[in-house]
């Protein structure tokens, strides 16, 4: 059996980054062009762009969080491949339900689906932040640089109140999903002082 400590960081950070290219891919191709030529041809569209440009930044957000975590990582074991592979399965979904939610801007299934696909992945994110903690240890840099990890906790909160509230208003929903990324759409101030020190 292959021993994990010997496998590199920058593999697993070439594979993360190749599978995040490809859901972007996929999610784009999604994207239909309009029947007509001129700008109210694009009316329709304006929900499905909408859940686009929502769902980019999230990938993007997560691209770079995953960037500065992996780099403030001295290292790789078993876990930490299984975790990252658990988070890349549910950012994998994220063309799926972008897809729906833009079709059916106005549905509480498709919007709740949405948050929930948010909320795994969000979760399986603060999996693999401890796996790595875990593996350097609880009195490590990473781990006095993440801390309590409130903006994370907060996220959660929001993304289960999102999921209650896309059966009462959808709109409600996607104010907390724009608040979510918000607060992430600055790379984890944490983590990337802990690299520029290092």
């Amino acid at each position: 059996m292959s021993d994990f400590r010997h496998i590199p960081k920058s593999r697993l950070e070439a594979f993360s980054d190749g599978v995040i290219a490809i859901i972007i891919t996929i999610m784009v191709l999604e994207l239909k062009v309009p029947h007509g030529n001129d700008l109210e041809a694009l009316k329709p569209l304006l929900p499905v762009l909408w859940s686009y440009f929502l769902s980019f930044v999230y990938l993007s957000i997560y691209w770079n969080n995953h960037h500065h975590l992996l780099h403030a990582a001295k290292s790789i074991n078993g876990r930490i491949m299984w975790a990252n592979l658990h988070l890349l399965f549910w950012l994998s979904l994220v063309p799926f339900t972008t897809a729906w939610v833009g079709e059916n801007h106005q549905g509480e299934w498709p919007t709740a689906l949405y948050g929930a696909v948010l909320f795994l992945a969000a979760l399986a994110y603060t999996i693999l932040q401890t796996c790595i903690i875990q593996s350097h240890g609880e009195d490590s840099a990473l781990a006095r640089a993440i801390g309590n990890d409130w903006k994370g906790k907060v996220s959660v909160c929001c993304y289960v109140l999102a999921i209650l509230l896309a059966f009462i208003n959808q709109w409600f929903s996607d104010c907390l999903y724009v608040l979510v990324a918000l607060m992430w759409i600055i790379p984890d101030q944490r983590i990337e002082r802990l690299n520029e020190i290092r």
